[in-house]
């Protein structure tokens, strides 16, 4: 495989240093049990390959953007007990952050692009302290899987180990997708009270809201399916790099 340009983790010194980035892509997953038939680091493939094709897309467009290895473990705090989930507390993601962006502040980088694939993780409030502290880089977040309308691709809903999630492993990593007959059916309690389903927020208890840790039913998920989403999604991102990459972070308002 010829090494990428784009993934720091395959290219090496000589082209580093003859490159001024322009962007800096940070994946972020976790490590945590996705339904019967999808592996644990179902969130770190998805990260990887979203975050490589969107380079690919900036990249092939002159875009100087550049991939940092995937962050594996994320908040996973609702699932203490559901075994070998791993958890990083918030606190803990802004101190790696903070010792990160310190990194691209002092080399000049500037701009950083967190690409999130868990829905634990929550990057905004974290985002906003260390943009005050670290004002000439740049910092956005976006969570991947909502950079393309998946109902355009999707009939069941869900939000994890779900159609959308198993579609997408099923084309990135089909060998490691288990038959969806052994799949549960990842059905899912809600909230007895009325506002804590619609408006009101509180973490969810993974062990009493499901039975086999998926929420969302996998059963009509497909290969096809997935690259479509992903092909989508990836385009998406990629363009926003483009236009991120050249943009003056000092003219951001029309």
């Amino acid at each position: 495989m010829a090494a990428r340009p784009y993934i720091l983790a395959e290219t090496n010194w000589q082209l580093v240093k003859d490159t001024g980035f322009e962007v800096v892509v940070l994946p972020w997953g976790a490590t945590e049990a996705h339904n019967y038939h999808l592996p644990y680091a179902t969130d770190n493939y998805q990260c990887d390959y979203v975050a490589a094709e969107a380079a690919r897309v900036a990249w092939e467009q002159g875009s100087k953007v550049i991939v940092l290895p995937t962050i594996p473990f994320g908040v996973n705090t609702g699932q203490l007990d559901i075994t070998l989930d791993m958890n990083l507390n918030p606190s803990t993601q802004l101190a790696i952050l903070r010792d990160l962006v310190q990194v691209l502040a002092r080399q000049g980088i500037p701009k950083l692009v967190l690409l999130n694939g868990h829905g634990g993780n929550d990057f905004r409030q974290i985002l906003r302290e260390l943009q005050a502290e670290f004002p000439s880089v740049f910092l956005c977040t976006l969570n991947w899987f909502k950079a393309a309308d998946r109902s355009q691709f999707f009939s069941a809903s869900g939000d994890h180990a779900d159609e959308l999630e198993t579609s997408a492993m099923l084309h990135i990593a089909p060998e490691l997708v288990r038959p969806l007959t052994e799949a549960g059916n990842g059905a899912a309690r809600q909230f007895r009270i009325k506002a804590l389903r619609e408006w009101a927020w509180a973490q969810r208890e993974w062990s009493k809201v499901t039975a086999d840790t998926g929420v969302g039913d996998p059963t009509a998920a497909t290969a096809e399916k997935g690259a479509a989403f992903l092909a989508a999604v990836t385009a998406n991102i990629g363009q926003f790099l483009v236009e991120l990459a050249a943009a003056d972070p000092q003219d951001l308002y029309e």
